[in-house]
């Protein structure tokens, strides 16, 4: 058996396994939408990694939620979290992942004390990030919809290339049904417009989270902030769509040493990206040439019919 046939099986672990590889989950590295995430070691402590247990699911039948992981165990792409194996017994669920040890784009770009990343890096992190998700939707053998892209969600490995976790839980946590979409109440902010309506999902409500994560990117702020010192820049995409069209966008790097083509580039796709409509939001592949300056970004009309 070759190194790759060997590095695409899913491991199954028992549930103890997990248990003891956990250390009976006792140090906890974070709370993803579907359920907390543990630090634990295999191999006799040479090999960390970080395991999930979902409290979240669907009345996934044992079957469905193989034949899931097996799906998701056959993706594989640097911009990624690796899925190293899975344990399902009964009703308990957990899902076994490589560990990343940089934490999150989340704490990278909002919390005080981090070392932040400079405008360099995060113009890197947009571009990997968006190669992740395009992956996703088009070069999987089954087109995957993330469902939860946001900061918390993008994580970052030992050489800082940043790389999508909790992808692919999404799509069998919930079907097309907007119903079933509404218990995931933490990630307002990233929320495509259609998850309101009760129609079908597409690809472009990742699109969309993109779009607003991008903008954060940016801007190295939350999406909205109340504690800003003037109103119009509480809601991030309000004020940058303000900035666009009175062309002052270096208010949104106050400071920073910002490329100007790239940084109007990076604004012009995040608001393209949150269009309301989702015809009118490009395809990741798109995103991706626009960013990389392979494919020149017309103006964005104004993202929503509730700005201005």
């Amino acid at each position: 058996m070759g190194m790759n046939d060997e590095e695409l099986t899913l491991r199954v672990f028992s549930y103890n396994d997990l248990k003891r590889a956990t250390n009976g989950f006792s140090e906890k590295l974070g709370k993803g939408s579907f359920g907390a995430v543990y630090r634990g070691s295999l191999n006799k402590g040479r090999k960390l990694v970080a395991v999930k247990r979902l409290e979240k699911l669907v009345e996934e039948g044992e079957k469905e939620f193989r034949a899931e992981m097996r799906a998701i165990g056959r993706t594989n792409h640097k911009n990624l979290v690796r899925l190293l194996g899975y344990s399902a017994e009964g009703s308990k669920r957990l899902l076994v992942y490589e560990y990343m040890r940089n934490g999150s784009l989340a704490d990278l770009l909002f919390s005080k004390d981090s070392r932040g990343l400079d405008w360099d890096d995060r113009v890197r992190v947009a571009i990997d990030v968006a190669r992740g998700i395009l992956y996703l939707h088009e070069e999987c053998k089954t087109p995957i919809i993330h469902c939860d892209i946001k900061p918390q969600n993008i994580l970052m490995d030992d050489f800082w290339t940043a790389k999508i976790s909790d992808f692919g839980l999404a799509k069998f946590l919930m079907p097309d049904q907007t119903r079933t979409f509404t218990g995931i109440r933490g990630t307002r902010g990233y929320l495509a417009p259609e998850w309101q309506k009760n129609v079908p999902i597409s690809v472009k409500a990742d699109v969309y989270s993109y779009g607003i994560m991008l903008l954060e990117i940016v801007c190295c702020r939350r999406s909205l902030d109340v504690n800003v010192s003037d109103a119009d820049e509480i809601v991030l995409a309000n004020w940058v769509y303000k900035c666009f069209v009175s062309r002052e966008l270096n208010k949104l790097v106050a400071g920073e040493e910002a490329d100007k083509k790239t940084l109007e580039n990076m604004v012009k796709v995040g608001l393209w990206c949150i269009q309301d409509e989702p015809a009118l939001r490009p395809s990741m592949k798109s995103v991706v040439f626009m960013l990389e300056g392979i494919k020149d970004v017309s103006i964005p009309p104004c993202p929503t019919s509730s700005i201005m």
